[in-house]
């Protein structure tokens, strides 16, 4: 799947972070359930390679990808737990080589106008915008849209769903990423209920 059809699953891609895989089912289906199926969980934890292939592996429409990838070895691993898709913040020669090679739909993470070219130098038109609030947000996305007007976002750091909302609405945003649909108290008390309940506001988003 393609970065442009992945990211048009719908308006929110959720920033997962899992440090218990046992709960990797239960949050992927609350999420799915709530009508937002691409997941990316982040390589922040040692159980996040297990969750990824739980959720890919038990969780029916559930599109799971690897964030956080860094370098080679980690794509490669990513790959080997299933991974569908993968999300840098940042890019290195080394990774985009990696990604190319795999034959791995890749979001790559750019903060400027010259990381952003580079990047498409590299074969990669739709991009991550990260950190997106710290490095201008919804302002920087306007105004590289000029210069930069064949380049697509999905822009991820400081989003909510009040922010998601004037973000989508941008020409050169495909979707955003966020935390916000799993709060790290609602996995820890197990509250599947509550995460559905995000992923639906999120999901509406689309509407």
């Amino acid at each position: 799947m393609d970065a442009l059809t992945l990211l048009r699953q719908g308006p929110v891609v959720p920033v997962i972070v899992v440090n218990d895989a046992a709960v990797a089912v239960d949050l992927a289906r609350a999420l799915v359930d709530g009508g937002i199926r691409v997941l990316e969980v982040t390589l922040r934890t040692k159980a996040a390679l297990a969750a990824m292939r739980r959720m890919r592996d038990e969780v029916p429409g559930a599109i799971v990808g690897a964030g956080t990838l860094r370098n080679r070895a980690q794509l490669e691993a990513a790959l080997d737990a299933g991974a569908q898709f993968g999300v840098s913040p940042g890019l290195t020669p080394e990774l985009a080589s990696a990604a190319r090679n795999a034959n791995l739909t890749l979001l790559p993470g750019v903060a400027t106008a010259s990381e952003a070219m580079r990047a498409q130098d590299e074969g990669f038109d739709i991009l991550k915008l990260f950190p997106a609030e710290a490095v201008g947000g919804i302002k920087l996305l306007k105004s590289l849209a000029g210069p930069l007007p064949d380049l697509r976002f999905c822009p991820t750091g400081g989003i909510d769903l009040a922010k998601a909302k004037d973000y989508l609405a941008l020409q050169n945003v495909l979707a955003v990423g966020g935390s916000w649909l799993t709060p790290e108290d609602a996995i820890a008390n197990r509250d599947w209920a509550r995460i559905t309940e995000l992923a639906r506001q999120a999901s509406a988003l689309a509407q």
